[in-house]
């Protein structure tokens, strides 16, 4: 049965993350997806609030970018066409709200990669809308899917890059930390668990080393980067520094297990047709 979230998640302990998108910005998002539909004449199976506000450490003035899934008509996909069919929906930022989505096909296609962006959406914790199964099929498929060997390597090079280009210098913009631990918290969960890291980062510290000062560094950082606008440039953070080069010197070390090849392509098929089936009905 057709299952709609026009709504947020359940509110959080904390009551941060309730508090993140008001309801001005999630109307406006909800009326831009339902416009994108009719402009078209396509069906939203999902849209979620991607980026910092979904790892849990926007700042005030951070931008809304809301994500979504969307499916054609059936004839769509089986028309003889003279040119390749446009496969994403996007729209000029002229505001504070980056909406964009993808192609339901195109979609599976990048899961079946274990596309970065496409397991982040589905694991989002603030969810505009949820039309049909696809969501949950998409979640529960994420464990036979996705694969931690590219995770890892994805999120190591994220870490690796990050570090070089913003926070090797005596002064540092403090933000770009979050670039980096969250990747390199990411790869722990991967090690340890064998599956998809969630991507909200107070989830991933769980796993940070069992440092007093690393751990009060890190939190305070975060209440700071939560409060401010922007945070400029300052010394670097020792224990938060000490930690990120020993842990990309670990990882420059280790040899990334290979993944086992099961076949993912039908499960994908699966969730594609009956998908199709069930937005037209």
């Amino acid at each position: 049965m057709s299952r709609r979230l026009d709504s947020l998640l359940p509110y959080t302990a904390s009551g941060y993350r309730s508090k993140m998108i008001p309801t001005d910005i999630r109307s406006d998002i909800l009326d831009r997806l339902h416009k994108a539909e009719a402009e078209h004449g396509v069906r939203v199976l999902l849209a979620v609030e991607s980026g910092s506000r979904a790892w849990g450490f926007s700042s005030p003035n951070s931008d809304y970018d809301a994500r979504f899934i969307y499916v054609h008509p059936r004839d769509w996909y089986v028309s003889v066409g003279l040119e390749e069919q446009r496969d994403v929906i996007e729209y000029p930022i002229v505001d504070d709200i980056d909406i964009n989505g993808w192609d339901l096909r195109k979609a599976l296609r990048l899961f079946w990669k274990s596309n970065p962006a496409f397991v982040e959406w589905i694991q989002s914790p603030i969810v505009y809308r949820q039309d049909g199964p696809f969501a949950d099929l998409a979640r529960e498929a994420l464990p036979a899917i996705y694969s931690c060997e590219k995770g890892i390597y994805h999120y190591r090079s994220m870490a690796k890059n990050n570090f070089r280009g913003y926070l090797r210098a005596d002064q540092v913009p403090l933000k770009k930390y979050f670039y980096v631990l969250r990747p390199l918290l990411a790869v722990r969960w991967q090690e340890r668990h064998q599956q998809a890291a969630p991507i909200e980062f107070e989830k991933l510290l769980a796993l940070a080393p069992d440092n007093p000062a690393l751990r009060a560094d890190i939190q305070a950082l975060l209440v700071k980067k939560r409060a401010a606008p922007e945070m400029g440039l300052e010394s670097p953070i020792a224990s938060i520094h000490d930690f990120i080069e020993s842990e990309l010197e670990r990882l420059e070390a280790i040899k990334i297990p290979k993944d086992a090849a099961p076949d993912k392509v039908s499960r994908l098929n699966d969730i594609f047709r009956r998908c199709l089936a069930q937005a037209w009905t």
